[in-house]
């Protein structure tokens, strides 16, 4: 394989996925519909994602919504890396019809094409993300693993944020396996559920091979500081930068997985190139928990602001409690452990953010939207 296409190619991940496989020597095209939530206004001369590959890819600025863009970008293509999504959690419980069409109708459309016009796509990556599996694996108090559905909004209105049995008792969160229970607590994850059932159905039929990798929290130097919806590192950053107070919802210990764009990309290649990894489904993560105020407070030390974090009670609806990944078949198929640590990553990551021109990202804003919407409780 040679010619590799890239949906949504223009993105954080998918710029700095097409730069290292510039140069292991692949030919790029990438195919982007240059959002404004993601690149800001005037992207073609403001995104600093989108100049970082001008000039080094095939561009193709388009939907994946529309057939003819998608029918333009598949021509001589050996692979797919599909990475273009809507993302935002708490968004994609009032823009339903959006991320459906984006995420669930622009994948069965590449499909659709792939299924219908002549085409030399042999292996299909989709990104996927840890939102499939709702809240991730938990073992009770009798050591019986279980899968718990979504948060009691009334048990939270309490400050009970974290996961109980019937009988009212914490349970303990596990690494979550690939094999574990899929239930979405957000539209977001539903789509992204979709997207897998689609490709895991429809490759196979047309001697497609295909990987599925479920993502965990990505971050690193080159990600949007515009985004108000996706990335606390951004979101916490632009807030700390302007002088703004961190307001942290819940008790501010819901706990995430962080893993390095460095260490994604790269497992991202492997899955692409390896045999191994055909027709597999593989989280890509750390394998470990940190805390949300965790993630604030080293922000606040790395920027040396005075500014303060503080534990709001607040909280959103389809927000997960835990959720950090099992990677032994990261470790074993693509023989890949993530090599960036969450300190390493994080001193890079704010030394890069200093740099940058300090821009309005709207947070406050989208928080006011989702209150709006009844998806912020407050």
């Amino acid at each position: 394989m040679k010619n590799i296409l890239i949906t949504g190619g223009a993105g954080f991940i998918g710029s700095s996925l097409a730069l290292k496989l510039i140069d292991r020597g692949y030919s790029v095209t990438v195919l982007d519909s240059l959002s404004e939530q993601i690149h800001s206004e005037n992207p073609e001369k403001n995104s600093p994602l989108y100049q970082r590959i001008l000039g080094k890819v095939k561009f193709i600025k388009g939907d994946v919504s529309n057939r003819k863009d998608i029918e333009k970008s598949i021509e001589n293509q050996d692979a797919i890396i599909h990475l273009a999504a809507e993302t935002g959690t708490g968004q994609s419980m009032y823009e339903i019809e959006r991320y459906n069409r984006v995420n669930v109708s622009g994948t069965a459309l590449i499909l659709d094409v792939l299924v219908n016009k002549k085409n030399g796509v042999k292996k299909f990556v989709l990104a996927s993300s840890r939102a499939v599996y709702g809240e991730g694996k938990y073992q009770d108090s009798s050591a019986k693993i279980v899968f718990p559905s979504n948060r009691r909004t009334d048990l939270m209105e309490k400050g009970i944020f974290e996961m109980t049995d019937d009988k009212g008792e914490i349970i303990k969160p596990l690494p979550t396996s690939e094999d574990s229970k899929l239930h979405p607590t957000s539209f977001y994850g539903l789509t992204k559920l979709q997207q897998e059932q689609m490709v895991k159905l429809v490759c196979p039929t047309i001697s497609v091979d295909y990987v599925i990798l479920r993502y965990q929290n990505v971050y690193g130097v080159g990600q949007s500081l515009v985004n108000p919806y996706t990335g606390i590192l951004s979101i916490f950053s632009s807030q700390i930068l302007s002088g703004k107070d961190i307001n942290i919802f819940e008790d501010g210990l819901p706990t995430r997985d962080f893993i390095n764009i460095k260490d994604v990309t790269e497992a991202t290649i492997r899955s692409l190139e390896m045999d191994a990894a055909n027709n597999q489904t593989i989280n890509i993560g750390t394998g470990i928990a940190t805390t949300v105020k965790s993630v604030a407070e080293n922000l606040v030390e790395g920027y040396q602001k005075d500014v303060t974090v503080s534990v709001t009670g607040n909280f959103r609806i389809g927000d997960i409690r835990h959720n950090f990944a099992d990677i032994y078949l990261m470790k074993n198929l693509l023989h890949y452990e993530p090599k960036v640590s969450f300190s390493q990553g994080m001193q890079a990551f704010t030394q890069w953010v200093v740099k940058q021109p300090v821009l309005e990202n709207d947070f406050e804003a989208s928080l006011q939207e989702m209150k709006q919407k009844g998806f912020l409780k407050t």
